[in-house]
């Protein structure tokens, strides 16, 4: 798979991804609909060394997941968009939002969690995933 470019919507903030990732998700969690603004998020997970910050600066935010555990968020401080995060759950992997991609092809989740939170309408999206593990 060729390299993809993810960036916020000034384009300020780029990350450039490498290869496939190793699992795309989505996350009804409340922190994930406030991040997103919308009822979930949709995340591609790599590991650190697949990343590369192509251009940019981030301003970083960091909060307790539902987990328990700390995720460092990494986001455009011109226009807001949170480009790509640091679960401290999994340090070996890095975030993706996928709409930051602007690829309507990207993979879809395989995976949905969180979904104790979840809106009762976005059911039958969530069904189209595989795995439904917290």
């Amino acid at each position: 798979m060729p390299d993809r470019k993810a960036a916020c919507s000034c384009g300020q903030l780029q990350v450039t991804v490498r290869g496939d990732p190793v699992r795309v998700a989505m996350c009804h969690c409340l922190e994930c609909q406030r991040r997103t603004g919308s009822t979930f998020g949709v995340q591609a997970f790599y590991l650190r060394e697949q990343v590369r910050l192509a251009t940019g600066v981030a301003k970083r935010y960091a909060r307790r997941a539902d987990s328990g555990r700390t995720v460092t968020f990494n986001f455009c401080p011109e226009c807001g968009g949170t480009v790509f995060w640091e679960p401290e759950q999994r340090p070996e992997l890095i975030a993706v939002a996928v709409g930051m991609f602007a690829d309507p092809d990207f993979e879809q989740p395989r995976n949905s969690v969180w979904e104790k939170r979840q809106h009762p309408w976005t059911k039958a999206i969530a069904e189209q995933a595989i795995d439904r593990s917290d």
